[in-house]
This record gives structure tokens, C-alpha cells and sequence, in this order.
């Protein structure tokens, strides 16, 4: 039960507007009633009938209590008795009515005490409004949003188990093939080793094919097992020094070749917000496309800049590479697509892919632009704080 702030008690009207009152209230589509003093319904309206779906006959003289529903007797002794005293100069509240034929129905109530010149409460004025549609209404959607809930709880957990399984799928496929596959590179080695000068040229060649197939396939397989974890890794999202992540990965891009001329420039102080071991592959994948993409050109350049706009933090990866026909632009991101051959440095087709999975998870975006023989430049928007992640939910 809730109550209006007090108001000035009301008196007693003079006839003439006594006669306008009942007027007004015998005409008033909503329930209107006054009840004396002893909590009886004294005069009704022809609103108030069709409510309780019983004639005004049957309703005057009847408690108000013996009309309401059990569950909310209490509540409306309470205020009857507030109201007669004083305490409660007005209520207003939700209740529920027994109909004549048993029923029940919602209402929404108003009560205020009438009082005459001396303060004294006279009768009180009761005006209901019917809601039950509302109720029900309010109720059905309740229930849905109930079955809604489960079902996205269920949909969830069956995603987990999904993922789990198709995890585990990933690092059981991935372990019974790299023992064969070690067994292919062993032996193969070996081979080339004792057997190299006795061999001609083609069998030379085909013992050489046979080697690099069997690196295509081990770092085919280490590509599966990234994107998996990519997909389904704990986040454990916190403050990230994406400039110090940045120049450690260009370190170990030029420690890997340190004959070869190149600069990679970070700008200074980018932070995002995410798993520092989610981004380090995700900037792992790209500035590594494009270090491959560079080499045929006498000097690699390479440049890392940031832009903060809509909220986060735009990082955008600069090189001088042999680009690509924006015409595949939309293959780019997926898995095994390939825009370029293994002469032009293209790799097992899953580096975008990851990178862009770990990007969503953080409720981030990645796109890119190039043009062929001059360059591409890569975009990465991602959060700076941890109220705007969004993807991972």
C-alpha cells in the first residue's frame, strides 16, 4: 500500500454541489463509491457494477472487507482504518476485489476521507479502476521474459559445451597429427642428410617439397589450435600497454630476421582495455602480415598509429607491402581464404581470421584497405575501459 503526501482534509460540500458530486459520479466511467463509517459501500456507481458484475442492490450495505481478495484484507483494514482516523488523509494502491460470481478482479484505488467544518471524517470516497487486462498483461510478459531467460541460459550452456567440445576436438586432432607429421619432417631430415648426394635432381627437389609441406602442415595446425583459443579462451580483461606489446612483438619480427633492413615505429602511450594475452596474439598476426608482405621491398617500413573517436581507441597498422585487390576485400577475414600465394609470403589463411575473433570478443572491430603495389593500412577499434566491452556477453 502506498499513500499520496497529506492534503488538506476535505469538507463537507454544500448541497448543491453534494447533488453536482453524485451527478458526476452516477456518469463517471470509472468505479466510484462512498463508504461509511462502519466500511460499508453506502452508494455506487453504474461503473462500480459492472467492476464487481453485480446490480448496486447487492453491493450497498456489504463490507468492503468481505469484497476484497483474503490476500489483501490486512492491508485494506489498515488503511480504512487510517483513513477514518485520520492518519491516512488519502491511499492510493493496487488491490484485488472478489466479483459477484467469484473472480477476481485487479483494481487501481483511490480513497480520501470526506470531513465536515469540525475536521470530522463524514464518509469516505473510493474510486476504482479496473486493470486486470494490465495484470494479466503485465504478468504474461513477466512469464515470458522467465521462459526467455531460461532458454538463453540453456542456449548458453549448450553454446560452453559446444565450445568445449570443439576445443577439445581442436588439441586431440592437433596431437594425433603432429606425430605422424614428426615422423614425415624426421625422417624426411634424415634422408636428406645420408641419402642427398645420391640422389638426382628431381628427388632432391620432391625430398625438398616433402619438407616444406610438412612445415605448411605443423603451422596449419598451430594456426587451428590459436583460433580455437581465440574463440574460446578465458578473458581476463584489464588495463593494456599497447605501445610496450606492439614494440615487443616488432622485436621478435626483426629477431627473427636480423639481417633484414627494417623499422617498425609504435606511437607512444596507446592503452586499450582487454586480455593482454588475447591482443598480443591478435597484433602478433597482424603486424606479422605485415612484415611477410613487406619482404620483397629493398627497406621494411612499418608504422603503428592511434586515434581515439567513438569511445575507444582506432589502431592503425602502416605498411609498405604488395597490398591486395580490394575486390577480395571481403574474403579477407576468413578462414583458410588466401589473397596471396606462398611465392608472395601467404600463410596458412587463418591469421585475419584470428585476429578478427579476438577484436569481437572484446567488443572491438577490425577492417582494412590497400592498394596493390603500394600498401595496406589495418584498422583495429577497441575499447579503453571496461564499460564498453560488449562483445564477449
Amino acid at each position: 500500500m502506498s499513500t499520496l503526501s497529506p492534503s488538506p482534509p476535505q469538507s463537507l460540500p454544500p448541497a448543491q454541489d453534494d447533488d453536482r458530486f453524485r451527478l458526476a459520479m452516477a456518469s463517471s466511467g470509472i468505479g466510484m463509491a462512498i463508504v461509511d463509517l462502519d466500511g460499508r459501500w453506502a452508494e455506487v456507481n453504474p461503473a462500480l457494477e459492472r467492476i464487481f458484475g453485480c446490480p448496486a442492490s447487492e453491493l450497498v450495505g456489504r463490507y468492503v472487507l468481505d469484497c476484497t481478495h483474503p490476500d489483501d484484507r490486512e492491508d485494506s483494514q489498515h488503511c480504512l482504518s487510517g483513513l477514518m482516523d485520520g492518519s491516512l488523509p488519502v491511499t492510493d494502491s493496487q488491490r484485488r476485489y472478489l466479483r459477484s460470481d467469484g473472480s477476481i478482479v485487479w483494481t487501481h484505488v483511490n480513497v480520501a476521507a470526506m470531513r465536515d467544518a469540525r475536521g470530522r471524517t463524514i464518509y469516505l470516497i473510493a474510486q476504482l479502476r479496473d486493470i486486470s487486462a494490465q495484470h494479466h498483461a503485465e504478468m504474461a510478459l513477466q512469464e515470458l521474459n522467465r521462459t526467455l531467460e531460461q532458454r538463453v541460459a540453456e542456449r548458453t550452456d549448450a553454446l560452453l559445451v559446444a565450445n568445449l567440445q570443439l576445443q577439445q576436438f581442436a588439441y586431440g586432432v592437433s596431437h594425433d597429427l603432429r606425430g605422424p607429421l614428426r615422423a614425415i619432417e624426421g625422417f624426411s631430415a634424415q634422408l636428406q642428410r645420408q641419402c642427398r648426394a645420391a640422389m638426382d635432381e628431381a628427388g632432391r627437389d620432391y625430398l625438398q617439397r616433402i619438407r616444406d609441406n610438412a612445415s605448411r602442415m605443423s603451422a596449419l595446425i598451430d594456426g587451428l589450435l590459436e583460433l580455437s583459443r581465440a574463440t574460446s579462451a578465458d578473458m581476463r580483461p584489464q588495463s593494456v600497454d599497447l605501445s610496450l606489446l606492439l614494440e615487443w612483438v616488432g622485436a621478435e619480427l626483426q629477431d627473427a630476421e636480423p639481417g633484414r633492413d627494417a623499422r617498425i615505429d609504435v606511437q607512444p602511450d596507446l592503452r586499450v582495455h582487454g586480455d593482454e594475452r588475447l591482443m598480443k596474439s591478435l597484433f602478433t598476426q597482424l603486424l606479422g602480415n605485415a612484415w611477410k608482405f613487406s619482404a620483397r621491398r629493398e627497406k621494411t617500413v612499418i608504422e603503428v598509429r592511434g586515434t581515439t573517436e567513438a569511445g575507444g581507441l582506432r589502431v592503425s597498422i602502416h605498411d609498405q607491402g604488395c597490398g591486395y585487390a580490394t575486390i577480395y576485400a571481403d574474403k579477407l577475414f576468413e578462414p583458410f581464404q588466401r589473397l596471396h600465394g606462398q611465392a608472395e609470403g601467404g600463410g596458412s589463411g587463418l591469421g585475419l581470421a584470428i585476429a578478427q575473433r579476438i577484436a569481437r570478443r572484446h567488443g572491438g572491430r577490425i577492417w582494412a584497405e590497400s592498394t596493390p603495389g603500394v600498401g595496406s593500412i589495418f584498422h583495429v577499434w577497441l575499447p579503453v575501459s571496461g564499460n564498453d566491452e560488449g562483445a564477449e556477453a
